[in-house]
């Protein structure tokens, strides 16, 4: 049986604004309404397989979960890194959590959350091409047939066919991301591929390639399952255990150095959709080469890609330009200067900015807020409380806080008192009071929150009791 295995870590800046620490792109509805998360748990429906194990950070855990409950995905459990070490060490996490107690040992299907891949039936079917390679103990890389001399990307040199149907071959190297002419020459000699960071192996073949290569790691990563805690679906590794691995990828720590790895050609539609301008390609286009989304105008536009979270975005004479609209900021740039995005992204971490780490959009276990307004001494969030969902007993030092409850019907603890106030009602906390809110109802609670005080950051949140096991 397969065991697919979702990397969906990662902080992803290269497609800000609209990436953030907190909400990087593997959980934005790039390609269509759904995920790059929700699309690759879809694209596994046809493939006889378990449940996928995901692999992501401590701060994304709720959004993982939510994602999939939305799309009513099961899944294996949900390993939580304590630190982002590369793919070598996560998916070490995920072979030994495969293997625990002996008795299972699948083959492993390692994904990344926030690829795109537009023929299904072509993935699909490289899968099933893997299969046998896998089975007999073979390390499997998945190499992109290349449609253009990118040099965006690492590149895999195939050897000899290891099959009469010429469905795997062998690899004869690795090749870092090229220059344009070596990248051309690349694919006018058709033995290359583009490495696309996708593997099926079987998991102990897997965790014996990594003894022999990088011993290191393996005891890193078996200390820090040996040492693991378990909450509800997820999986926490010892933290002080695999913060002392090395980061390293799968590639360098095994598929360069192993004599069973093969590759299996797959041509389907594939991007790691890793700036704005590999979205701009995907993307359908209009007659004059213009990818839009939301409320966009274009005049005399060409070659553009423009989006629009919630303001009207017009354009006149632009030619190969992105322009991108979030909740609390605008990108203008040429579309061959994309990759120095990072840069700006760089700016705003260093002057502390909130921008570099999440929206004025923010979700949570219970839901999500939104902030609305804010000036010296007040902010104004509108929150949005999933139904039986419930934000932890707590108080604040510095602010007090009224909430109007627009939609549905909130369950609130003030100090000594438990009462219910519904559509149209209002309720005051004082600064210092113990409180909590919940919505006990079928449909999600909404409400407006008016805080006022001296000072109003998340940090001034004193957690007494919390569901999700929030300090």
């Amino acid at each position: 049986m397969i065991l697919p295995v979702i990397m969906a870590g990662g902080s992803g800046t290269r497609l800000w604004p609209l990436s953030r620490k907190l909400f990087p792109k593997q959980f934005l509805p790039l390609t269509d309404e759904a995920s790059m998360l929700q699309n690759t748990c879809a694209r596994l429906v046809g493939i006889e397989a378990q449940p996928p194990l995901l692999i992501c950070g401590d701060d994304h855990r709720f959004i993982v979960a939510e994602q999939l409950r939305e799309v009513s995905a099961s899944h294996s459990g949900i390993l939580l890194e304590p630190a982002g070490r590369n793919t070598a060490p996560a998916v070490a996490l995920a072979a030994l959590r495969a293997t625990a107690g002996g008795k299972e040992d699948p083959l492993l299907l390692v994904l990344a959350a926030d690829h795109a891949i537009k023929n299904v039936a072509a993935f699909q079917a490289a899968v099933s091409a893997a299969v046998p390679q896998a089975e007999a103990g073979k390390l499997v890389t998945f190499g992109i047939v290349p449609t253009a001399p990118e040099t965006g990307y690492g590149y895999i040199r195939k050897a000899a066919a290891v099959d009469a149907a010429e469905s795997a071959f062998g690899v004869e190297q690795f090749v870092e991301k090229p220059d344009l002419d070596t990248a051309a020459e690349y694919v006018r000699s058709g033995d290359f591929f583009w490495n696309s960071g996708l593997f099926l192996f079987r998991a102990s073949r897997y965790l014996e390639e990594l003894a022999k290569f990088r011993p290191d790691i393996l005891a890193a990563c078996e200390k820090a399952m040996q040492g693991a805690s378990f909450d509800v679906d997820f999986v926490r590794p010892a933290s002080e255990a695999f913060l002392a691995c090395a980061d390293e990828s799968i590639d360098y720590a095994v598929m360069e150095h192993t004599r069973d790895a093969v590759v299996v050609p797959m041509d389907c539609g594939w991007s790691d959709v890793g700036s704005w301008s590999a979205l701009w390609e995907v993307s359908e286009k209009d007659e004059h080469g213009n990818s839009t989304k939301g409320d966009v105008i274009l005049q005399d536009s060409r070659n553009c890609f423009v989006q629009s979270d919630s303001k009207l975005i017009a354009t006149v004479g632009l030619d190969d330009v992105v322009v991108v609209e979030s909740d609390d900021a605008i990108l203008v740039a040429a579309k061959d200067r994309v990759q120095d995005i990072k840069k700006v992204v760089e700016r705003l971490k260093a002057e502390n900015r909130s921008e570099a780490q999440l929206h004025r959009k923010v979700y949570r276990p219970w839901g999500y807020y939104d902030s609305v307004d804010y000036g010296e001494r007040f902010q104004v969030k509108r929150i949005v409380v999933n139904p039986g969902a419930q934000l932890s007993l707590q108080m604040h030092h510095h602010r007090a806080e009224h909430w109007i409850v627009v939609s549905g019907t909130a369950n609130v603890t003030c100090g000594e008192k438990e009462f219910l106030v519904t559509e149209n009602q209002s309720t005051y906390i004082p600064l210092g009071e113990v409180h909590r809110l919940e919505n006990p109802g079928a449909i999600p609670l909404e409400l407006i929150e008016v805080q006022s005080g001296s000072y109003l950051g998340e940090d001034d949140i004193v957690r007494l009791e919390d569901r999700y096991a929030r300090a």
